[in-house]
């Protein structure tokens, strides 16, 4: 059984309000939860982290644009002001689809009527789980604050070097992976190094640092039309950006990698490359796709047990042509609202809204200042007016208020004085550099490291 022993937190009782149990509170779980808060239900949140995370935007707390709290918010401020709204702060270890039950570790039993899925996803290192223990991924607010403190700190040690090669290596960082992240990450990084950092240090010149984007597939951005792609690789060139593609990584290490058989001594290497779905299709003993997402209906709901779904990440639903639709925020979103409509119908509070349709509203990627690429529809941006248009739809998709407004007045500050705000470093660089995950390149710790008060 899975680790859940304790108490039925919620146990189900004839005559009672449905409970609807929403694991995960990302997009789709979010979304879901405003939707279905109105109802005559006991809705109950389950999520590892006590905030919500908005992911478009967390590369730029890993390079200093923003600080956590601009793009997070309390799942409670959110939604626990609700009569209606219980909110547990656990890990879920598995399912009972026949007794209606989930398992929490170290908590106890939530029993359900409706079991909404919408756990994310985590990278997959493609059979090398060795690798993680030196490359740094991007998913969470620690691993964007780990990033953030290896980059500032790469820079502060290199400052204290006088070995030309530990200077290089630790002003040396490959970006894995040349997707929308990895391009954005890259971005985010050539400007930091080439235009915030650039005075600020005597002994060394960052903006002379060696920036490595590399990708397996032939170009970057290959879910966007060619055109952009090209045109995505010219303005991370333009921010000193070297651009690799048909590059297979071969090997990852604490000094660097190998690339197609050439070593790159780095201190920094960060993963932005394929993704796995957290362990639904596990927990339910159900078919799973080649990602771990798991089969749905087209309610989006588990084949035999149509009061279980699964929207976002952790779903594989067929597109009206046939793959998959990808792991984005719009589509958990739209997966999330469906789902509540769904549910509401299901009680009586409203109609079946029929099959699943996912409306592509577009997709963006930003490289830089005013530099984007965006197809909306038949239509394809680039240049400033991409950039203008990925601004406002992300100003508009953060949740809050307040959010909007800080992220608004940072981006805005930056343009104008190309300041990073957020770079605050906590903890001593011994002893994170002495951590072989967050570096492990031997050559670039000195003897007797300085500690910062």
């Amino acid at each position: 059984m899975p680790d859940g022993n304790g108490p039925n937190l919620f146990p189900r009782f004839e005559g009672r309000k449905p409970t609807v149990v929403i694991v995960g509170c990302g997009f789709g779980g979010l979304e879901a939860a405003h939707r279905l808060v109105k109802y005559d239900v006991e809705l109950v949140l389950i999520d590892r982290t006590n905030h919500h995370l908005f992911q478009p935007l967390l590369y730029q707390v890993s390079t200093a644009a923003l600080s956590p709290a601009d793009i997070a918010s309390p799942i409670r401020a959110l939604l626990g002001n609700s009569p209606n709204v219980s909110v547990i702060l656990g890990e879920v270890t598995g399912v009972d689809k026949d007794k209606r039950e989930v398992f929490i570790r170290d908590t106890g039993i939530v029993s359900y009527d409706y079991l909404l899925l919408a756990t994310g996803s985590a990278y997959a290192w493609f059979g090398h789980d060795e690798w993680a223990k030196h490359a740094a991924v991007l998913k969470t607010l620690p691993d964007a604050l780990q990033i953030r403190r290896r980059i500032l700190e790469s820079f502060d040690w290199a400052e204290s070097r006088r070995d030309p090669q530990e200077v290089k290596a630790l002003t040396s960082f490959v970006i894995v992976g040349g997707g929308p992240t990895g391009v954005e990450l890259a971005g985010s990084l050539g400007e930091l190094t080439r235009a915030t950092l650039r005075s600020e240090y005597r002994h060394i010149d960052p903006s002379k640092a060696r920036i490595v984007l590399i990708d397996a597939a032939p170009r970057i951005l290959l879910a966007f039309p060619e055109e952009l792609s090209a045109y995505a690789t010219r303005a991370l060139e333009g921010l000193g950006v070297e651009v690799r593609c048909n590059a297979s990584c071969e090997m990852i290490d604490g000094s660097g990698v190998t690339i197609n058989g050439e070593r790159i001594e780095a201190a920094n290497v960060f993963w932005c490359a394929g993704t796995r779905a957290e362990p639904v299709a596990e927990w339910l003993g159900a078919s799973a796709a080649r990602n771990g997402g798991v089969e749905v209906t087209s309610e989006c709901s588990i084949p035999g047990y149509p009061e279980i779904f699964s929207v976002g990440d952790v779903a594989s639903f067929k597109g009206e042509d046939g793959t998959p639709l990808p792991g984005l925020a719009p589509v958990a979103k739209q997966q999330g609202e469906y789902v509540a409509k769904v549910i509401a119908s299901r009680i009586g509070a409203g109609k079946h809204p029929g099959p699943f349709v996912y409306k592509n509203l577009g997709t963006m990627a930003v490289i830089g200042r005013s530099h984007a690429v965006a197809v909306l529809g038949k239509i394809k941006l680039t240049g400033s007016l991409a950039w203008l248009a990925w601004s406002l739809v992300h100003l508009f998709l953060l949740i809050g208020f307040r959010n909007r407004i800080i992220v608004f007045v940072n981006w805005a500050w930056a343009y104008v004085t190309y300041g990073r705000g957020s770079r605050l470093v906590e903890g001593r660089v011994r002893q994170e550099l002495e951590d072989d995950h967050l570096a492990g390149l031997e050559k670039c710790r000195p003897a007797s490291p300085p500690e910062h008060a």
